[in-house]
């Protein structure tokens, strides 16, 4: 999906901007008649590396890139770095299961608070339009990242629910993305190289796939059709983890395999969308567009005619999606970039 024309000369900021989301954005929206990108985050090795691909793989382009040091944490620090935004991506997240499960708190006050941050600053400086990134732990959460991120949801539909001023703020959901930060895919590629075993929490865990580009493809859909406090989420095939070692095999070479069990706040299967949701959500293709709930408290004032439904008969889940066999997913996964580097011997870098 090609950058819109909304966003010629416009300023868009990303938070986490240094992340492998942050890094496609850039590779998408670069030659674009966009006006200014923002990186937002508070690693500057990670900034500083960026800078200097940027400088040298596209120094024509590369003034159109400014970096901001900060942490989504600091409510003074982001209101810095958003004077003069008219669009947000918001990115910014912990996202390993096992160390969010250790040390939750940290995991509330970057995806919690921060958020929380995020949207008031927004606000206050009247961006347009926020698109905030979630994930399918967040439905039906049994982590510590899975919880944290629903009430990072709540506080994005309590925001677009109780008055946003000019500021439209949506939601996007998704799956696995296929090699981004801390994904199984380059750990697997890395453990073939040296020539050792890959190692399985559980054959039959099954996990939504899909690509960096199809995740901003989800963002820009996003952006383009929210209204406050909508959800979108992509339609997405899944694969089991047995599958997935084996696909990686066929591509990369045969080391085996050996089962080590599932870590900590691991689940067997993901939910993209619950059943609850799934009652008032609309079929857009390749999207469901799930909307707010804009009632107020007042329930004395909505009346239903007819039976009440509260859900639907089930959720949308890796186990009942699509499911591709070994071949299948050998096809998913030669779509990602960094799957195409490495069969051809080369290192991936995030700014093409």
């Amino acid at each position: 999906m090609k950058p819109t024309t909304a966003f010629k000369d416009k300023t868009l900021m990303i938070t986490g901007g240094t992340g492998s989301f942050g890094s496609t954005v850039l590779k998408h929206f670069m030659g674009t008649e966009i006006g200014e990108i923002r990186i937002f985050s508070r690693d500057e090795k990670k900034q500083d590396d960026m800078r200097h691909r940027l400088q040298e793989k596209s120094p024509e382009l590369a003034g159109k890139v400014r970096f901001f040091i900060g942490d989504v944490r600091d409510l003074q620090s982001v209101r810095d770095a958003m004077h003069g935004v008219d669009y947000i991506f918001h990115a910014a997240a912990l996202k390993q299961v096992p160390s969010c499960e250790f040390f939750p708190m940290e995991a509330v006050r970057t995806n919690v608070l921060g958020t929380d941050n995020v949207l008031h600053a927004a606000i206050a400086e009247g961006v347009e339009r926020v698109v905030c990134l979630s994930t399918d732990k967040a439905a039906y959460p049994i982590n510590a990242m899975g919880k944290s991120k629903a009430m990072m949801e709540s506080i994005i539909y309590a925001n677009a629910r109780n008055g946003a001023g000019r500021t439209t703020i949506c939601c996007t959901r998704y799956g696995n993305v296929m090699c981004s930060r801390g994904s199984v895919i380059p750990l697997f590629i890395d453990r073939i190289r040296k020539g050792e075993p890959l190692t399985v929490t559980d054959p039959n865990m099954t996990r939504f796939l899909m690509n960096l580009d199809e995740a901003v493809d989800l963002v820009q859909f996003a952006f383009e059709h929210a209204n406050p406090g909508d959800l979108f989420i992509q339609k997405a095939p899944a694969s089991t983890i047995g599958d997935l070692a084996e696909a990686v095999q066929e591509v990369f070479g045969r080391v085996g395999t050996q089962v080590i069990g599932t870590r900590h706040g691991e689940k067997l299967y993901e939910t993209l969308m619950t059943c609850e949701e799934r009652l008032r959500a609309e079929d857009m293709g390749e999207y469901f567009r799930v909307a707010c709930d804009s009632r107020d408290l007042n329930y004395d004032k909505f009346v239903v005619n007819g039976d009440v439904k509260t859900m639907a008969d089930e959720a949308y889940t890796s186990h009942n999606t699509h499911r591709l066999d070994i071949a299948g997913t050998v096809e998913k996964i030669k779509t990602a970039e960094y799957v195409q580097l490495a069969m051809e011997g080369r290192e991936y870098e995030a700014v093409q």
